[in-house]
């Protein structure tokens, strides 16, 4: 694939996104092409040392905000050709079944999207506040247990410590089995982006490399 070949595909790919960013990466693409090209290589050779469209077009939205993406996608809405007569009194018409539903639709969406998203981060914080739990019960079973013992309540004092040596041990490694399910959440966070990225732009899913 030549130079003009790649670029124009990543255009093709990346079409639904606000002109300024498209233009900025095709800009960037293009120029590490002529550095390569400078360095002796061949415009397929360039283009290959890139690497596939797909992970570029996924870098790329990668870094692009949601908001921006959506935002281009309205403005290209509202800027399509304006509604024929006949759709006009088709819309007026039929305002009274189709308004409500259309509210309704749109009002329940919004609550699904704002408890998932609420959802999603609660189960990340609950993991490391039940972490929280076992550390800070390890330290009180600890000190009970010291004070126990220099009451001379040395049974009491022991299985206090025990319990508590046992509960902040488990901590440490109940923080790193957050931290893993706190990297999973996120990476799902951000294929769930990705896909409505994806969505908004109206990416092709055939024939991508």
């Amino acid at each position: 694939m030549n130079k003009e070949t790649f670029l124009t595909e990543l255009r093709t790919r990346l079409e639904g996104l606000p002109e300024t960013e498209l233009n900025k990466s095709i800009d960037f693409y293009s120029e590490m092409i002529d550095d390569r090209l400078d360095d002796g290589l061949t415009e397929e050779e360039a283009v290959a040392a890139l690497g596939s469209l797909k992970d570029i077009t996924d870098r790329i939205l990668e870094d692009v905000p949601l908001g921006k993406i959506v935002k281009e996608k309205v403005r290209k809405v509202q800027s399509g050709r304006g509604l024929r007569p006949w759709e006009i009194v088709l819309i007026v018409l039929g305002s009274p079944v189709w308004l409500p539903i259309a509210l309704s639709l749109g009002i329940v969406a919004l609550v699904l999207f704002i408890v998932f998203y609420l959802l999603f981060w609660l189960i990340i914080l609950v993991f490391y506040i039940i972490d929280l739990c076992f550390a800070l019960g390890g330290v009180a079973g600890i000190i009970c247990g010291v004070v126990a013992m220099a009451k001379g309540m040395v049974p009491s004092g022991l299985a206090l410590l025990g319990c508590g040596l046992f509960l902040g041990g488990l901590s440490i490694p109940f923080f790193f089995f957050c931290n893993i399910v706190a990297k999973g959440m996120i990476g799902l966070s951000k294929l769930i982006t990705k896909g409505i990225k994806n969505l908004f732009i109206g990416r092709r899913k055939k024939g991508e490399q």
